[in-house]
């Protein structure tokens, strides 16, 4: 919106433009979906788009829209078919094939001071991690991450407490029963956002009890996100840092 007043006091626009650019305000209907072009001006962040359960051909249209608006994009969930697809159209389209997310920048994002740290308890975590570490680097944050530093093996944490010490924020990303959160909440005078992730054996209810494990957490300062949930951490991460 502020660019848009600005190219219109420098003479780059019309009246007319700038009142076609207004009529999407709030939302930007495209029949099967509504796009939030308003978010990025009520929240300071571009709505995200979910690709499960959506069409290629659905996910691509909501990325014109974004784009024509100059709006970065995040795309979570996104197989390496839908990427292939969205690159024939914009080629400066990145994929993360861990994290499963698409990023296509239109505008530079103002860096924030800080650090967000990112830990997982095992490899197998990772994946959700780095969701989180995509949402939160788009956001302009400095994101520094660590893996595999479980309770199973406590003195790889331990050989890491100064970057725990260091951080502005952590995400702990652990499956299993999700002890590596509580641990870290007992070591930081720092936020610790706890993602469960659905990693682990039968008993583990894919996620749920890990997630009920970080519910119960008695260290303070933990709170938790829904299982398998990095970009909710990323992004509330981000606004602790904010």
């Amino acid at each position: 919106m502020k660019k848009t007043l600005k190219d219109y006091k420098d003479g780059k626009i019309s009246q007319e433009e700038v009142l076609e650019k207004i009529k999407v305000l709030p939302y930007e209907d495209l029949g099967f979906a509504k796009i939030d072009t308003h978010r990025i001006i009520r929240k300071g962040y571009i709505e995200t788009i979910f690709c499960k359960g959506k069409t290629t051909k659905q996910i691509i249209e909501i990325i014109k829209k974004m784009v024509k608006n100059n709006h970065n994009v995040l795309a979570t969930k996104a197989d390496k078919k839908i990427f292939n697809e969205v690159k024939k159209i914009y080629p400066k389209t990145q994929y993360n094939d861990i994290a499963k997310t698409i990023i296509l920048k239109n505008q530079k994002v103002k860096k924030k001071k800080g650090k967000i740290l990112v830990l997982t308890a095992g490899t197998s975590d990772i994946p959700v991690a780095e969701e989180a570490v995509v949402t939160a680097e788009l956001m302009g944050n400095n994101v520094e991450k660590v893996y595999d530093v479980g309770v199973a093996g406590i003195h790889r944490l331990f050989d890491i407490k100064e970057k725990i010490f260091s951080a502005n924020v952590i995400i702990v990303v652990a499956g299993m029963e999700g002890a590596l959160a509580s641990i870290v909440g007992g070591l930081t005078s720092k936020p610790v956002i706890a993602v469960p992730t659905s990693v682990g054996y039968g008993a583990s209810f894919k996620g749920v009890a890990p997630l009920l494990t970080m519910l119960n957490c008695c260290a303070e300062g933990v709170v938790v996100v829904n299982i398998d949930n990095g970009f909710g951490a990323g992004y509330f991460a981000s606004l602790i840092n904010r």
